[in-house]
């Protein structure tokens, strides 16, 4: 055999190789995605299951919607009317003096409390 075969046979080998390696890795992605998948499964047919029991009301309350949805208008016109009696008029500004203290110098009476007369009053 020559060289060339044996290198062909070689290149042949390692694509097998890397083709093995790579059905490997995307099986292994695919059996997650299917255990994924199952367990969405499952929930889907509890939200179905679930839903059984309101499938015979869903006419009743979509009626009632309509009805609801009638009403608006006149609801709407009677809000308008509601509202246009109860606006907010804002009182007319008056000069507003500023507020001045009940006395000139404020005291306290802590230091007292505690015997402490500071500047040795008494």
């Amino acid at each position: 055999m020559t060289l060339l075969v044996v290198l062909t046979v070689v290149a042949i080998a390692l694509l097998i190789a890397e083709l093995a390696v790579y059905l490997f890795v995307v099986g292994s992605q695919l059996a997650r995605v299917a255990t994924k998948l199952e367990g969405c499964a499952e929930v889907v047919w509890d939200i179905k299951r679930n839903a059984e029991p309101i499938k015979s009301g869903v006419d009743r309350i979509n009626s009632t919607g309509r009805v609801i949805a009638g009403a608006l208008p006149l609801l709407y016109g009677m809000a308008e009317g509601i509202v246009v009696g109860a606006t907010y008029e804002a009182a007319p500004k008056t000069e507003s003096v500023p507020a001045r203290p009940a006395m000139k110098r404020r005291r306290t009476r802590l230091h007292e409390a505690v015997g402490y007369t500071p500047g040795g009053q008494s």
